[in-house]
C-alpha cells in the first residue's frame, strides 16, 4: 500500500509540474471595431493569436481579451498589467526610442483616411476650403503626423466612441467627414455596400505599424514572440487569412 502511495503521489507531482510548464499569456487589444475585432469572435487579431497558438512557442498559449483604452494605458503606467498588448504602435505612448517596451516588428501597416460623403466629398487636399465644418474623431486616439494638418484644416473636433460610431455619425450628416484607419473604412463600406454613398481620402500623416507591446518584465515571452511575428509575412496561411478581411 505503501508503494501504490508512493507512485501516486510521484505521478501526481509530475502530472503537476507538467501544468506548470504550460504557460498562459493574456494579450490585450482595446481596439473593438472591424476587421480587427467582428462581434462574432472573428477578425485580424483573433486570427493572428490563432496563428501564434498554432507555432508552438514553447509551452506558450495566448489568448485574446479586450479592454477600453484609458484602463489599458493606467494598467501599463502602474505595470499592473498582466499580459502583452496587440497593435499598438511606439508613438501612441511616447515611446518613439522604443525603450519603455519591447516592441516586435509590425505585423501589419496601415493609415488613417478621411472618410466624407459622396454627395459632399471633402478633399484633405485642400485643407484651407474645409474651414468651418465639423471633423469626426475617435476619444482617446493619437493622430502622429496629423496635428499640423487638423490645424490648418480648421475643421472643428467632434469626439466618438469609435469608428464605426463615427462613420454612423457621418451617414445620418451630423459630422462633414471623419478620421478612421483606412482598412476599417474599406471593411465597413464593403461589408454594408455603401460604395456609392461614401468617399475615402488618403491622409498624408505617417503610416500605423501594428506591433506587439512587450513590457520588459515579460522578456522571455518577448524572446519567443518577437522571431514568429518576423516571420510572418511569409507564411501563406497568414496572407490568406488577412485577405478574407479586405
Amino acid at each position: 500500500m505503501n508503494k501504490v502511495c508512493s507512485w501516486l503521489v510521484l505521478a501526481a507531482a509530475l502530472a503537476c509540474a507538467g501544468t506548470a510548464r504550460a504557460e498562459v499569456v493574456n494579450v490585450y487589444t482595446s481596439a473593438n471595431f472591424a476587421p480587427l475585432l467582428l462581434g462574432d469572435g472573428r477578425g485580424t487579431y483573433p486570427d493572428l493569436v490563432a496563428w501564434l497558438n498554432r507555432q508552438k512557442l514553447g509551452e506558450l498559449t495566448f489568448e485574446l481579451h479586450y479592454i477600453p483604452r484609458k484602463r489599458l494605458q493606467v494598467k501599463l503606467e502602474d505595470g499592473s498589467l498582466d499580459g502583452i498588448v496587440i497593435g499598438m504602435m511606439p508613438q501612441w505612448l511616447g515611446d518613439e526610442q522604443q525603450k519603455k517596451y519591447l516592441w516586435t516588428a509590425p505585423f501589419d501597416i496601415d493609415r488613417f483616411a478621411l472618410v466624407s460623403l459622396t454627395a459632399k466629398p471633402v478633399d484633405p487636399a485642400h485643407a484651407r476650403t474645409l474651414r468651418g465644418g465639423t471633423l469626426g474623431v475617435t476619444l482617446g486616439y493619437v493622430y502622429p503626423g496629423l496635428d499640423e494638418w487638423m490645424e490648418q484644416s480648421g475643421l472643428q473636433r467632434s469626439g466618438g466612441v469609435s469608428d464605426e460610431k463615427n462613420i454612423e455619425k457621418l451617414l445620418r450628416a451630423r459630422v462633414d467627414c471623419v478620421i478612421v484607419s483606412e482598412s476599417m473604412a474599406r471593411y465597413f463600406i464593403r461589408t454594408h455596400k455603401l460604395e456609392s454613398k461614401l468617399r475615402i481620402f488618403p491622409l498624408p500623416g505617417q503610416p500605423t505599424e501594428r506591433r506587439f507591446l512587450v513590457q520588459h518584465r515579460d522578456a522571455a515571452v518577448y524572446a519567443q514572440l518577437a522571431p514568429a511575428i518576423r516571420k510572418l509575412k511569409d507564411d501563406p496561411s497568414w496572407q490568406q487569412a488577412v485577405h478574407a478581411y479586405q
